[in-house]
């Protein structure tokens, strides 16, 4: 069966104010195909661009109720770029998803939190949803079995 070529979607620039972008161009190359590390590199200016553009109101929070203070902004952005990564299902560098698991994968296949981290080449990696988490999405805790040492 012969592949035909798809037909690009015009792409739309990260600033509308800015008439010489390189994502437009980048899109329609894509179109034909794209390797992990142009894949890397899309979703890294994407991400850039996510952080770049700070309209997000500010976070009310009492730190007395609970005693601490916490880094709300880094939470949130966090939070956001996990749940970015589950939609688009896009491929990964060892040291983002250091970041979004909150520690370094140590093996091919690693579940944290909820999340399944699998390599798929020499410092690439796809995030996804753990079955357990997709089976039960009620928020009651479920002990599962552990390694005992």
């Amino acid at each position: 069966m012969a592949r035909r070529p798809m037909e690009a979607a015009p792409a739309l620039p990260l600033h509308p104010d800015k008439e010489a972008s390189v994502l437009p161009e980048w899109m329609a190359q894509v179109a034909h195909g794209v390797q992990p590390d142009q894949a890397l590199a899309l979703i890294g200016l994407g991400l850039m661009g996510r952080l770049g553009a700070e309209n997000q109101g500010p976070w009310i929070w009492n730190g007395e109720e609970d005693g601490g203070s916490a880094d709300l902004s880094a939470l949130r952005q966090r939070l956001e770029l996990v749940d970015l990564a589950l939609r688009t299902s896009a491929p990964l560098s060892t040291a983002e998803v250091t970041q979004l698991l909150g520690a370094r994968p140590g093996a091919a296949v690693v579940e944290r939190g909820g999340l399944v981290a699998r390599r798929c080449g020499r410092n690439v990696w796809k995030l996804s949803r753990s079955e357990q988490t997709k089976q039960q999405p009620s928020g009651s805790f479920q002990e599962s079995w552990r390694r005992r040492l």
